[in-house]
Parts: structure tokens; sequence; C-alpha cells
């Protein structure tokens, strides 16, 4: 049996069985903007999985189409979820499927109010997303009291239809006779609960919460995702972790707000496969599932996700977060947060860039001058790997692997062919 490898530079191949290695597989990659992470980090990362399971975010159609039926022929479960044009895949994602109990509702409002990119370099208050967080809280419990198989379109349409104005300087809504006939006949519910905590606001400061929800929904939400959550096939984790799959992820690299749900999307990925290996009775994943985060810090943060790194290794969870500098890293996760990143990924690749923060960083864990890490030639790389000395090598050139030569030229004859095709086809 071939085991998985990881190849991060040329002469830099390794074991991807960390009871090997005695090292972990979260491998944290920085460099600019056209560096190659794509071709010399996430590709390798395809090509040499063969027994793990993998989630890969991809802006670019042509990884999808071209790597599908490679893993097809490794006995892969093969699943399509295309956040930038759905009907192209073949599996949804819905996230009120996942919600179990009060604590998941919560964590799923928290997951959406706080992934509002705008809110990156917000000073506002926490107040107001703690209680915005109580706002769609109520409405996603309300959703699922009568319907255990809604979907969050349905609480999308809920709060749509929402409106409230004041009378004698409270709130009145228009859902205000279904949450108090709720209560009369589950005073303890938990919808009627954080339905007080907001519906108790003075009028202006609930004006304000009702703006932010507004806001962060209308930013994340656009009319193809709420198509997607309706979709029959829909993602299924503990699946993934139970049997060879590969999900790709498409995403957009000029749609912030795709990568903020996409982040969002990443959060309940970890948070059910924590879970699922937290249930079993060795308490980890059938499978080893390991996650290619492209654009990691482009989007919204990741929920808890610093606190999640640290436990990946013994649920057989692995990372790779490919980012341009620690700066952008820092921006979206704050300094503690970001060493905490750092700290966990027991291989970092740096691949160059402008940005003197890491450069400067990485002149310091390289004991080199400053002006040769920020200077540093294209095409060459700084590997750090937890108990070895620093290696300064080239980047992996993928075109010089076999398989990859052989499924570009099948795709290559592929695309040729469709385009000759379409150019004959009578109109």
């Amino acid at each position: 049996m071939t085991k998985d490898r990881v190849i991060l530079g040329e002469g830099c191949i390794y074991s991807a069985d960390s009871s090997e290695t005695g090292l972990n597989n979260n491998v944290l990659v920085c460099g600019s903007s056209g560096c190659g992470k794509t071709m010399s980090v996430s590709e390798p990362r395809l090509l040499e999985t063969r027994e793990s399971s993998v989630i890969a975010t991809v802006t670019k159609r042509r990884i999808v189409n071209k790597y599908k039926e490679l893993f097809l022929q490794r006995g892969y479960d093969v699943q399509d979820l295309d956040f930038v044009n759905p009907e192209r895949g073949n599996i949804g994602y819905d996230p009120l499927r996942f919600v179990r109990n009060c604590q998941d509702i919560t964590f799923l409002a928290e997951s959406i109010v706080k992934a509002n990119p705008r809110k990156d370099n917000s000073t506002a208050d926490p107040y107001w997303d703690e209680a915005a967080v109580s706002l769609l809280s109520a409405e996603i419990a309300y959703v699922l009291m009568p319907d255990e198989d809604a979907t969050f379109a349905d609480v999308l349409e809920m709060h749509d239809g929402m409106d409230f104005k004041e009378r004698n300087s409270r709130i009145e809504t228009s859902y205000d006779s279904r949450f108090e006939r709720l209560e009369k006949e589950d005073p303890g519910s938990f919808a009627v609960s954080c339905w007080k905590s907001f519906h108790l606001l003075p009028i202006k400061t609930a004006s304000c919460v009702f703006g932010t929800l507004n806001t962060t929904i209308d930013t994340i939400f656009a009319p193809q995702l709420r198509e997607m959550m309706a979709m029959k096939n829909k993602v299924d984790f503990e699946k993934l972790a139970s049997r060879k799959t590969i999900l790709f992820i498409t995403s957009s690299p000029v749609n912030p707000a795709l990568n903020c749900f996409i982040n969002m999307f990443y959060g309940h990925v970890f948070k059910q496969l924590f879970e699922f290996a937290e249930n079993r009775p060795d308490g980890t994943l059938p499978l080893p599932v390991h996650v290619l985060c492209d654009d990691f810090a482009t989007g919204g943060r990741i929920l808890n996700f610093a606190e999640y790194i640290s436990i990946f290794r013994e649920k057989k969870i692995s990372v790779t977060p490919l980012v341009q500098s620690e700066s952008q890293l820092e921006s979206m996760y704050g300094p503690s947060d970001t060493t905490t990143i750092i700290n966990n990924c027991d291989s970092y690749l740096y691949m160059g860039g402008m940005d003197l923060m890491t450069a400067r960083n990485i002149s310091q864990r390289l004991n080199a001058p400053l002006d040769e890490v920020l200077y540093m030639p294209l095409g060459q790389e700084v590997l750090f790997r937890r108990g070895q000395r620093p290696v300064v090598t080239g980047r992996y050139n993928v075109r010089e692997h076999d398989t990859y030569r052989r499924i570009t030229e099948t795709y290559e004859k592929e695309v040729r062919g469709g385009t000759e095709e379409q150019r004959v086809r009578p109109r």
C-alpha cells in the first residue's frame, strides 16, 4: 500500500503519517500572490493523497476537472461543492443540518455574525454582536421547532419577513404574536429566551442590532447560496471521515463575501469532525482528514480556529492554511491567535514576499540578514520543520511528477476536444 506523502520543495518529501514523523501534519504556507502556492504545494498534496480524506478549496475549476478522475480511480467518493455556481457541483451545504441542540444554535449564529469581513478592523462594542447572535438564535430555534427538515433558507426567509416599530418606547415586531403564543405553550423555550434578549432592548439599540444582522446576512448569503441549501444531496462530515472522500470547494478569487461564507463553513467542518471523533471509542476519526485552505486569511475568521488547531493531531485532523503574509494572518486573527496558529504548524513553508513583518520573523528563525530574506530569489523557499534545521531550497516542480504529467495530458486533450467539438457543433 502506497502511503500519503507531503511534498514541500525540492528534496523535501515526507511521510504524512504523524506516528512515523512524530510531527503533526499542519503546514503553514506563506508567500505573496503568484509565488506558486497552488502548483508547488496544493497540487502535489492532491497527487500524493491515496488513503486519507481531503477537503480542498480551489479558485480555479480546472483543478476540480483535472483531478476528479484521478480520485475516482483511487476509489474515492468525489464531492463537488461549488459556492460560485452551485449547479455545477454535485452536493450542497446547509448549516442548519448540523444543529442538534441549543449550543449548536448559538455556535451557528455566532459563526455567522462574527464572519462578517467588515468587522475585521471594527472597534465597536462586542455587545452589538452578542445581541445580534441572540436575535439570529431565536429565529433559528423558532424555525426548527415545527420542522426538523427546515433549511437555513427558511431562517433567512423568516428574517427577511421581520419588521418592527416603536410603541410606547418599546419594540413591536411582526413576530410578537408568534413568540407570545410559543411562550404560553413552552415558557422555557430556547427560542423565547433568545427572543426576549432582543425584544427587551430600547428601540434605538434594537434598530442598530437589527441593522447589524441585516448587513451581515446581505453580505454573506447571496441568492445562489440560498439555492444551494435546497439541494437534495448535502455534505455529510461523518461519511467524509469514514470512507475515502475528496471534497472540492470552489471559491471566487474576486468575491470576498464568498470567502467569508466558506470560512463560516470551515468553522462547521472543524466542529463537526472534532465532535465526531470525540464520540468514538478511541477519540479519533476513522480516517485522517486533511484540509487545504487556499486564501485562508482573505475571508472572515474561522470561529475557534486557534483552539481547534491545538488539538487537531490527536483527532487525526490536519490543515494547510495558505496565506500571503503573517501580517495578513494577524489582521484577521490578532497577534495572540496568530502566534497560536503558527506554533501549532510543525511545518512552515516561506515562499517569499515583500511583507516586512514576515521577512523579519523569517530572518530571525533562519538566523540570516533581513535583506537576504526580503530579496530572496524567485523560486527559492525556506522550510522550517520542528526539531530540524531550516532548509533553503527551491520550489517543487510539479511538472516533473509522473502522475501530474499524465493527468495534465489527458485533461488538455479533453479540453482541446471539447473546444473542437464546440467549433463544429451546428447552431
